[in-house]
């Protein structure tokens, strides 16, 4: 049986992010990532649309906050020290109507108190200036904002971490874990392994692999999947940078947006509706197990029942792409249908309290020689760097 000081579970962004701090504090450990794909970033991570997030919407103080930040400057050295592309073009988060200007309001109170010292509340004329196709009455001008490529940057940590001496398996789904007291056994479709720790950051599938540890969790991972259109390359003039509404602060969804991509493209969306399997990134994705354990979660229906006119829309959204349109034209009155081509798709892994609560920030389970990372949806990818310095530091003493 292999022999390791510490297994991750999960070759996401968090996974990886984890392994290479562990490295860094203390080289020479033996650590094993094992994951269920035959490559790393198959799914959170490499189905976003790869925003450097500035930490402007966070409440200050959580842990969501504090990474997000910390995380944020981690990240740009990383890259500028590992020559990996990003675009520090900032954003823009547009009021629309008079109705919006408190919520603008308490965004911009918040990265103020979040050290985002550079943000600056812009008039409907310098909006137009800066994105001239873009329609508000006031504005806040984000000139921490970036775009990159998650894939990229997850292929660069597992590089490092096989450089430093870090492994790196595939086709390696966790089935079982046993505790025996000294080690834990870890058991996976095609063989088992022996380690002191074990920490599991399987992102979409995290309360599953959490339940062979916990026998009671009290959140549930519920997925929405998250559709998104592209802007014609001959219509991508439109959008200069990234162009954000004001969202909800009781839905933790930013809300149909333009988003910039390094390779040039332009992606409009996403929406957020209730998907009926874990990995569904089509309309017609469904699985039995992943629908049982949402509809029979006592939280969902609390959920529901507060949410449901905004599913609805979600929903109108993802089938009628005349209602996709209109959402976008309350930002950009000008882009039409014929603007937009079918884009990609991803699944954000939302957890939800037994209470019908949306958990909006980052939950770790340290129990011991087992980590659970049990909401890490975004700014995650943002704050990868961060994240596993958090989880190296529960866990480098136990070693």
């Amino acid at each position: 049986m292999s022999q390791s000081d510490v297994i991750i579970a999960g070759a996401g962004i968090v996974g990886l992010a984890t392994a290479l701090k562990i490295l860094e504090f203390k080289p020479g450990t033996k650590v094993l990532i094992l994951e269920k794909e035959p490559g790393e970033a198959r799914h959170q991570t490499g189905n976003n649309s790869g925003v450097i997030h500035s930490g402007i919407y966070y409440k200050p103080g959580s842990l969501k906050a504090q990474n997000c930040i910390t995380g944020y400057d981690q990240l740009l050295n990383f890259c500028n020290k590992h020559n990996v592309k990003y675009d520090i073009c900032g954003k823009v988060i547009v009021a629309i109507n008079e109705t919006e200007l408190p919520r603008l309001q308490s965004i911009y109170e918040r990265g103020i108190a979040n050290g985002l010292d550079k943000i600056r509340y812009i008039s409907k004329d310098e909006l137009k200036e800066i994105e001239p196709h873009a329609y508000g009455i006031k504005a806040i001008h984000v000139p921490y904002t970036g775009i990159i490529d998650y894939k990229e940057v997850s292929r660069k940590y597992a590089e490092l971490i096989r450089a430093a001496g870090g492994e790196i398996k595939f086709n390696e789904k966790v089935f079982n874990l046993n505790d025996t007291g000294s080690r834990i056994e870890v058991t996976t479709q095609n063989s088992s392994f022996n380690t002191k720790i074990f920490i599991n950051c399987c992102g979409l599938q995290s309360d599953e692999v959490a339940g062979l540890s916990e026998k009671k969790i009290d959140t549930r991972i519920i997925p929405f999947r998250g559709e998104y259109y592209k802007i014609k390359p001959e219509r991508s003039y439109l959008v200069k940078n990234l162009i954000y509404p004001v969202p909800d602060p009781a839905f933790p969804f930013l809300g149909v947006h333009f988003t910039r991509m390094t390779n040039g493209e332009v992606e409009a969306g996403p929406n957020a509706v209730l998907s009926f399997k874990k990995e569904g990134y089509k309309k017609t994705s469904f699985g039995l197990k992943d629908s049982f354990k949402t509809f029979t979660w006592k939280g969902f229906y609390s959920i529901a029942s507060k949410y449901y006119k905004t599913g609805f829309g979600e929903f109108k959204r993802s089938f009628s792409k005349k209602a996709f349109v209109k959402a976008l034209q309350k930002l950009m009155p000008e882009i039409t249908a014929d603007d937009l081509i079918p884009g990609g798709a991803g699944v954000r892994a939302q957890a939800i309290s037994i209470d019908g609560r949306l958990i909006d920030d980052f939950l770790i389970h340290d129990s011991g020689r087992i980590v659970n990372v049990l909401n890490a949806p975004s700014p995650a990818a943002t704050s990868s760097l961060a994240i596993g310095q958090t989880i190296a530091e529960k866990i480098i003493n136990k070693l």
